[in-house]
């Protein structure tokens, strides 16, 4: 890629309709190509490994409207650190683990906004809950007051077709829809979190609300 990160973010963020947000996946990236991306405008940015963040974040302190969100698969052991760097957190991915963040989350005295992870189609290589599942868990979710569950996050397995894939971004926002109908007072489902740099333009069809972009703002990490 010749472009310069902020020519390609203003050319996807003005392709973007204004009811998606951003969030530039940072992972494997400098904080001074997060300062670059800042400049153009971005303001949330994504990572998945809790220690690689927390050097950028401490570099980065000089830019106070940064909203950090993770976005990687979250071990309970690591659930702590979590919440005390990041207020989104994409990738709650199974009851035991939403159980230990309200907890975490009452004792820290924070409101951590989150994303349930869903497996729209069986995955073997992907966490998170199956939908026969996660409806069974929402009466249990739903007690969970620290949390503020806002929406569904999912990743469709590799391989796809591109109409198999819109389907499964299709079948979540509809999931997002039954959830939101059965009126629970803890559980909202204002945002759906899908679509990365192959697949972000199916998404945003589909409805996604959030869109996480790596490779096509900052070129290809090794």
């Amino acid at each position: 890629m010749n472009s310069s990160i902020s020519e390609r973010i203003v050319t996807i963020r003005s392709s973007l309709p204004t009811s998606v947000k951003l969030i530039a996946v940072s992972k494997q990236v400098s904080a001074e190509a997060i300062r670059s991306a800042y400049n153009a405008g971005i303001r949330d940015f994504g990572e998945s490994r809790i220690q690689e963040a927390a050097s950028k974040q401490a570099e980065l302190q000089d830019l106070p409207d940064i909203t950090w969100h993770f976005i990687g698969h979250l071990q309970g052991n690591k659930a702590k650190k979590a919440i005390e760097q990041f207020p989104w957190i994409h990738s709650v991915d199974n009851l035991k683990l939403a159980q230990r963040l309200d907890q975490l989350a009452q004792q820290l005295g924070v409101s951590p906004q989150v994303c349930l992870q869903v497996k729209i189609l069986p995955d073997p290589s992907k966490s998170g809950w199956s939908v026969p599942e996660l409806l069974a868990d929402l009466p249990t979710l739903n007690q969970y007051k620290s949390l503020q569950i806002q929406g569904l996050m999912t990743i469709p397995p590799s391989g796809l077709k591109d109409s198999e894939i819109l389907s499964v971004f299709n079948r979540n926002r509809e999931l997002a829809k039954e959830i939101q109908e059965q009126n629970w007072s803890h559980i909202k489902m204002q945002h759906l979190s899908m679509g990365m740099s192959g697949d972000y333009k199916l998404a945003v069809q589909a409805g996604a609300t959030m869109v996480r972009l790596g490779t096509i703002l900052f070129g290809d990490r090794y």
